[in-house]
Order: structure tokens, then C-alpha cells, then sequence
């Protein structure tokens, strides 16, 4: 199984959605633009030594990823939420990568989800 199949666990999901592939398919939507928007951010924070930020927004993307199952990403951001941006630049740097790769394979996943 690649990367990128095991990205988001779909029993998790389907405990949430009874299963219905069109509510699966929204709510994976909704989490895709939500994540590049996030994931997006993270370098902007990081520029700006904004630690309250950094904790926000880390803990928003792991909260959303663990709703849907993408249980890498969220570790990912659980890993980055106590780090403090300023203190830890390159830790933070890091964890943004580990981040970005994450939601790269939730972001297949659910590519290859929809196109099903």
C-alpha cells in the first residue's frame, strides 16, 4: 500500500458519515481546502515569530486531521504544536517539511478518493 492509500484512514471516516460516499467526498473536500490553507500559512507564522499562531494553527490542522482519519498528519502536528517558532526556528522548519509531506499524501489520497 502506498503512502498516499493509507493516508486517511476511511473506517475512521465512516464512523463520522455512516459510510455515505457523498458526505465522505465532502467532507474530504472541505479538508483539502482547509489543509493547503493551513499548511500554507505555517512559513507566513513562522516568518513572523508569531508562537501564538504556530500553536493555533497546529493545533487546528491536527484536531481537523484526526477527524478524518489522516492520522499521519495529525501526528505531524501534534509533534509541531509545542514547539515554539521562536525559540526553535529549525525544529519549526522541520516540522513544517514533515507537515507538508503529510498533507502531500492526504492530499493524493483524497485526489484519488474523489476520481474514483
Amino acid at each position: 500500500m502506498s503512502g498516499s492509500q493509507c493516508a486517511v484512514d476511511l473506517g475512521h471516516l465512516a464512523r463520522y458519515t455512516g459510510g455515505d460516499d457523498a458526505i465522505n467526498a465532502e467532507v474530504l473536500r472541505l479538508f483539502d481546502a482547509q489543509t493547503s490553507e493551513i499548511v500554507g500559512r505555517l512559513r507566513a507564522i513562522l516568518d513572523a515569530r508569531d508562537t501564538k499562531s504556530w500553536k493555533e494553527v497546529t493545533h487546528t490542522l491536527k484536531g481537523a486531521a484526526r477527524g478524518i482519519g489522516a492520522f499521519k498528519l495529525a501526528d505531524a502536528a501534534a509533534f509541531a504544536e509545542p514547539i515554539d517558532p521562536v525559540k526553535d526556528r529549525g525544529n519549526a522548519s522541520l516540522a513544517i517539511k514533515a507537515m507538508e509531506n503529510s498533507a502531500e499524501a492526504v492530499q493524493s489520497f483524497i485526489k484519488s478518493y474523489l476520481e474514483r
